[in-house]
């Protein structure tokens, strides 16, 4: 399935959405670290215009105190690509890639979709300055939440990842990234206490 570029408008369109005021981390800085990422690892992608798409659309409909943000921005990317005249497959592909990363899993032989939720939990990976500022960012999002829920939210979260078998399943950035995710992760979770 080989799917058409997303057009300038529709990309500026999105960067409008990602420059929303409450945003901090889930912002256009990481839109275009995917970005980056897929053209870094590119050359392990099927697909790699549709994972482009899931990219930029993933995100784009964000408001912490919902949690059906990824079924949001799904349906986003359904209206937005069918405008743009993408196959009705091509758009189910990418609104599927979108839902996945609900709870980051996917089938365990679809590599695309694991190359794409692995590079959004690349920032897992970063080195301990970044990682703060990625930590940082997060607590910001969810400002409007008090310290010990916050807590307790963010040491599930943590705690599902370190749990997994393997954080990253696609072998070369499980390589590359595994170990420094994990020992952030348990970083945060002893700050957290």
């Amino acid at each position: 399935m080989i799917a058409p570029s997303l057009d300038a408008t529709l990309r500026d369109r999105l960067a409008a959405r990602y420059a929303e005021p409450a945003r901090r981390y889930h912002t256009l800085a990481h839109v275009d670290a995917l970005l980056r990422g897929l053209a870094s690892w590119q050359h392990l992608a099927r697909e790699p215009e549709t994972i482009v798409a899931a990219i930029w659309f993933h995100d784009a409909v964000y408001d912490p105190r919902r949690r059906d943000n990824e079924a949001r921005s799904a349906d986003l990317a359904r209206v937005e690509l069918v405008r743009l005249g993408w196959s009705p497959a091509a758009i189910e592909r990418v609104a599927t890639l979108v839902l996945a990363t609900a709870h980051h899993d996917a089938d365990p032989a679809d590599s695309d979709a694991w190359l794409f939720l692995d590079l959004d939990l690349s920032v897992l990976a970063l080195d301990a300055p970044r990682y703060a500022a990625y930590r940082d960012a997060v607590r910001a999002e969810y400002a409007f939440v008090d310290d010990a829920r916050y807590r307790a939210g963010r040491c599930g979260v943590l705690r599902s990842f370190i749990e997994r078998d393997a954080i990253y399943r696609t072998p070369e950035l499980h390589a590359a990234w595994e170990v420094a995710a994990r020992t952030n992760l348990a970083e945060e979770l002893r700050r957290l206490g």
